[in-house]
């Protein structure tokens, strides 16, 4: 089963573009920001002393933390609140958010269709499901509402209490749900307050209501049933000792077989380092196990923190369901495969070894030998992201230029053909943009597709084999909003060492590039994550004020394949900076925009990206946005997300991992008596992804650092973590901040002395 959902993301990634906020009533500000105190510590790396003068801010609990916290966050909120021009911004923002319902997740079991909605009145998307496409649509769970009747939500408050606490406000969301094959049960997994540690519930899918099972600490349960609806494997965090560090907590995540009315905390393990040692598995290693219906096997998936490339195994499906699982290990690390799918005894696994842009490998699962497998599409100009399995064949999505791509191949293909001879053919998509959405099941001929572009609104669209057409569901209303006027660009920019860097650039037609525009440019670059075209109707407020939206493809993502994620990580991750700082740099000598008028902001881990360049160039830009992102990486590693992460960023425990960290920690490289642009801060208090003391310290480091006038502003939101499972008004709010300061910096500046 394929079902991604457009409202979630994957844990353990420091990954959220979206934005976070807060509606908060707050006190009166104070006039000025409160001074943090200098306690240095010294810590020596290899041979190299290393001067960390806010190591005491890493104390949340502290309460000089906590106080320095609420008085940056008061000034930063006056200090917005008095923007010219927000006050309209955040009104036409609302408006926009607010055009039409929007619809993700989209997925068939059965005959029902799941899917989740979020209409004008709501702030966070519910779950709906009918029966039919033209069945009558029902609401099946209001997180809201089966949050708070959850057992573990009153225990959590119980807990608050226990400490002398007032029992506090939570806002639920919907994390994911995974539906049973016929759609007759689904379980939904809850978080709190942007926490994304949640609780799994199962719901009688006919009308919503709960049964007895609920489980706790669960992160991307990632749950697999089986076709009697009787059980399904799901992944757990571990449960900590009283004596056991916080930093455990991600370590050893195990998958689990649960059977409906058993109590989950005697629920038998399925996959876990511990308890199969032969597999090899490390304490930062998840385990994940899927069923496919039809398959005599299950497979078992495990994940090496955020390394994309896998550890797969399979084991008869009979002794899994029996609690007694034959695991045989048949992909390992080095076979470079990051995604696989099955169909009966097949399996195709999409691969990157000795194919940077990915290829298809095709293995029968009765004698899995990776050796021998075939190449069921061989390596091409187009990058290849997905691969899902349906009944009458192999889908396969790629991109090539940001530009989405849909390749099918019939089954029969695969056993009339000869090896490395299969003929992929053509998905005609309504125009160039990209998949939002995706879905296929293996008992159901063609596709689900949610497609937009950058002025396209998405449309969930039906895929027919064969007619070979692609009709609209027209399940989600086509947004109303008006981009007639607006434009966009895919162009590349001439990097330091000769390298184009793909650019992508939205902006209103009647723009005279005489470069006093203002603009906004965006970068990621981690993960081999591309930042693919998208539709936000709230992008139209910025437009419509002029401004300039970028998005910089830096080396460090995925838009190139493999060759380009790896030139953007850990020693190497000076390029995803020097991308950056080249894209700005082109649309400045290309008269978009201007120094005093540009602003860049990284999120989540393109704190990396914008950290980098703002340290490497003050100069270039009039504003910094530093969103929920990694600013202290060589201290990652203290925070219960870090070691996950090291196989992207690395590990201050060698030599190399040091040098790469040290090169791209943002917070060490800020100088003294340096003019720094404006820069804004944002983080969540609940923040599980990128510890909010790193985005403490960077401020506390560059308002004793700055030379200039311009604000150093931290914004917290005490309702959010990393923006995954924001409100719709949290994020309207911080859209409305951030386009309001640029918009205000901008102002600052007089025009250019030359004008193109």
């Amino acid at each position: 089963m394929v079902t991604p959902h457009i409202f979630v993301s994957s844990p353990r990634l420091f990954l959220a573009l979206t934005f976070v906020a807060t509606a908060l009533t707050l006190e009166a500000a104070p006039l000025t920001q409160p001074i943090a105190p200098v306690h240095p510590v010294t810590d020596t790396y290899f041979g190299t002393p290393v001067v960390d003068p806010y190591r005491w801010m890493e104390n949340l609990k502290s309460s000089e933390v906590q106080d320095w916290m609420k008085g940056q966050n008061n000034y930063t909120r006056d200090y917005l609140s008095h923007l010219p021009g927000r006050d309209d911004l955040i009104k036409r923002i609302e408006s926009l958010d607010n055009a039409s319902n929007r619809i993700g997740g989209l997925s068939l079991y059965g005959s029902r269709y799941f899917y989740f909605k979020i209409t004008p009145q709501d702030q966070t998307p519910k779950l709906y499901a009918r029966d039919g496409l033209k069945g009558e649509e029902r609401l099946l769970a209001d997180p809201q509402v089966l949050g708070d009747a959850s057992d573990w939500a009153k225990k959590i408050k119980a807990a608050a209490r226990k400490n002398g606490d007032k029992a506090p406000p939570m806002r639920f969301t919907i994390s994911d749900f995974y539906p049973t094959e016929d759609g007759k049960l689904v379980a939904v997994e809850i978080a709190a307050g942007g926490s994304e540690e949640g609780v799994l519930l199962i719901l009688d899918a006919s009308n919503g209501k709960p049964l007895s099972d609920s489980i706790d600490r669960v992160w991307g349960s990632s749950v697999s049933w089986d076709t009697s609806d009787k059980f399904f494997y799901y992944t757990r965090l571990q449960k900590l000792g009283p004596n056991d560090s916080p930093l455990n907590k991600e370590l050893d995540e195990a998958s689990y077989l649960h059977h409906l009315g058993d109590n989950p905390d005697k629920d038998t393990v399925a996959l876990s380092r511990k308890a199969f040692p032969t597999l090899g598995m490390v304490p930062t290693d998840s385990a994940y196990v899927s069923t496919t219906p039809g398959s005599p096997y299950v497979l078992g998936i495990i994940s090496h923190g955020v390394k994309n490339e896998l550890t797969l195994a399979i084991s008869p499906a009979d002794a899994a369901a029996k609690g007694a699982p034959v695991w045989t290990k048949f992909v390992d690390v080095d076979d470079d495969v990051t995604s696989g799918t099955i169909m009966g005894h097949e399996m195709w696994l999409l691969t990157h070894k000795d194919a940077p842009k990915f290829k298809v490998l095709h293995l029968d699962l009765d004698h899995p030998d990776i050796g021998k497998a075939d190449v069921a599409l061989p390596a091409s100009d187009l990058v290849v992201q997905g691969i899902s399995t349906a009944k009458d064949g192999l889908y396969i999505e790629a991109q090539q230029g940001g530009i989405s791509h849909l390749l099918r191949i019939p089954y029969d293909s695969f056993h009339v053909s000869l090896p490395g001879k299969v003929t992929a053919l053509p998905v005609t998509l309504p125009f160039a943009g990209a998949i939002e959405g995706f879905y296929t099941d293996i008992g159901l001929d063609g596709a689900l597709i949610r497609y937009a572009g950058w002025t396209e609104a998405p449309q969930w669209y039906s895929y027919d084999p064969a007619s070979d057409k692609l009709t609209n569901t027209e399940i989600e209303p086509l947004n109303p909003t008006d981009f007639s006027a607006i434009t966009s660009v895919e162009v590349t920019a001439p990097a330091a060492d000769g390298t184009p860097v793909p650019l992508s650039i939205i902006y209103r037609k009647d723009l005279p590039m005489n470069g006093q525009n203002p603009c906004l440019m965006e970068g990621y670059g981690a993960y081999g994550m591309s930042l693919d075209p998208n539709f936000d109707a709230t992008r139209l407020a910025l437009l419509e004020k002029g401004i300039i939206i970028a998005y910089a493809h830096v080396r460090g993502g995925g838009e190139n394949g493999e060759d380009w994620h790896l030139a953007g990580q850990k020693l190497t991750k000076q390029n995803t900076i020097g991308d950056f700082i080249a894209c700005a740099e082109y649309l400045i000598k290309q008269g978009y925009t201007s120094p005093s008028k540009l602003a860049g902001r990284g999120t989540s881990a393109g704190g990396i990206l914008i950290g980098g360049a703002l340290t490497q160039r003050p100069d270039l830009f009039a504003l910094c946005i530093v969103n929920v992102g990694v600013s202290d990486a060589l201290r990652m590693e203290a925070g219960p997300n870090g070691a996950v992460n090291t196989p992207e960023f690395g590990s201050v425990k060698d030599a190399d991992g040091f040098k790469a960290l040290y090169a791209m920690d943002a917070y060490q490289h800020v100088k003294d008596g340096t003019a720094y642009p404006a820069v804004l801060l944002i983080t969540g208090a609940n923040d599980p992804r990128v510890d909010p003391w790193e985005l403490f310290k960077m401020t506390a480091r560059l308002q004793a650092a700055n030379s200039s006038k311009n604000p150093i502003l931290l914004r917290i939101d005490y309702d959010a973590g990393h923006g995954i499972g924001s409100s719709k008004t949290q994020r309207d709010l911080i859209t409305a901040d951030q386009a309001a300061l640029l918009l205000s910096r901008a102002a600052l500046a007089p025009a250019p002395a030359t004008q193109k």
